[in-house]
């Protein structure tokens, strides 16, 4: 199985003998023309028509009324937790099994991760085991949510879609209004999937998105707040501005800001990539068709899809393994043999700085930290 998986993805990919990345970025569209554009604009930082165009562009692709550049997806996460209003020595329940930006984010606020079980199915935060959690430990004081055991606020809620697959965020959604909890989704993996024919990072308060070099569409670097809320938005443009006051020459900042703002040379490139979005999803959607129908000839290895109701990007492709042993013969294996495949990332709770943090059960989690790998996933072009 392991020799067939290698021959297949070469061949897949068209190459026999070089390295294969696990998820490359693919630039076969305006790209040069518009960082040419801008350099000669000279308009390379924070301002420029190409940050404008993003914005716009955001907001047409995932239809969300505004968005906000930002630096990158984790300064777009640590933002919107702030817009949110999540302050220090609050908690936000966010899932143990993601890449660690998600709790760091929340730890820029002096805040506290909270961790809550994923699905197994869409590897992301699961809503009937959140519904479970809290009823067991959360109460409403004065129309807040508060942790019981530790008597701390629970200030926010953060979902991420792992890979690309949408959670179900309709019934989560449910859940959290039903304590009064902010929904912050952190679709950094998930442009241009949709769950039930609506876009990933919609369904919240906000959702950020991530556009750094391995990401579907990269600008570089790059992220971006999405909202329906005006209020929101306006802040979100205010704080990643260093909270300068409009002026046309004086400096006067009203709060603590911060320098978040997408440059313009990012826009560029982004806008490009942006351009192709349709094109990418497409072909990685091909690519995964092209998967499951080659693995659904072993019985040691399936290949993660997308649930009911859900459209992926398929961002990275994952398989689950039988157990940990096959997981790690099967990286070895492939690595061994040019053809780069990583484990999913080591539970966040684990780590060292977070393992004293709240958590409730995380079987799921622990299942599949010893099973998931992922593919290689680049657009074939």
């Amino acid at each position: 199985m392991l020799k067939e998986t290698v021959n297949f993805i070469r061949s897949t990919f068209k190459t026999q003998e070089d390295f294969i990345p696990l998820h490359e970025p693919r630039f076969v569209g305006n790209e040069k023309k518009y960082v040419l554009d801008a350099i000669d604009s000279t308009f390379v930082s924070s301002l420029g028509k190409y940050v404008d165009q993003f914005e716009e562009m955001m907001c047409e692709i995932t239809g969300a009324k505004y968005a906000v550049a930002t630096v990158n997806g984790t300064n777009a996460l640590h933002l919107a937790l702030i817009l949110a209003g999540v302050e220090a020595n609050e908690e936000v329940l966010t899932q143990p099994l993601t890449f660690v930006a998600t709790a760091n984010a929340i730890s820029y606020c002096n805040a506290t991760p909270h961790f809550v079980d994923v699905d197994k199915d869409t590897m992301g935060l699961s809503p009937s085991l959140l519904k479970k959690h809290l009823d067991n430990i959360a109460e409403i004081k004065e129309g807040k949510c508060y942790n019981k055991i530790t008597g701390k606020r629970i200030a926010a809620c953060v979902p991420m879609h792992t890979f690309g697959l949408p959670i179900y965020m309709e019934e989560l959604i449910a859940i959290c209004n039903k304590y009064n909890i902010p929904v912050i989704e952190d679709a950094a993996e998930s442009l241009g999937s949709y769950y039930k024919n609506k876009h990933t990072g919609t369904f919240g308060l906000m959702g950020t998105f991530s556009f750094n070099g391995n990401k579907t569409v990269t600008a570089g670097g790059g992220g971006a707040i999405v909202t329906n809320d005006y209020n929101i938005a306006k802040r979100a443009k205010h704080l990643s501005t260093q909270a300068k006051t409009p002026h046309k020459w004086d400096y006067k900042h009203d709060e603590i800001g911060y320098n978040y703002r997408m440059p313009n040379l990012n826009a560029a490139l982004a806008c490009a990539q942006l351009e192709q979005l349709e094109f990418y999803v497409k072909n990685k959607r091909e690519l995964s068709d092209l998967y499951f129908t080659f693995f659904k000839e072993f019985k040691e290895i399936n290949l993660i899809r997308e649930t009911a109701d859900s459209t992926s990007n398929y961002w990275l492709n994952a398989v689950l393994l039988n157990d940990e042993k096959a997981r790690n013969e099967f990286l070895e294996f492939t690595n061994s043999n040019g053809v780069m495949t990583r484990p999913i990332w080591g539970l966040m709770n684990n780590l060292k700085m977070f393992k004293n943090c709240p958590k409730g059960d995380l079987s799921n989690s622990d299942w599949l930290e010893k099973r998931i790998v992922n593919i290689t996933s680049s657009v074939r072009i």
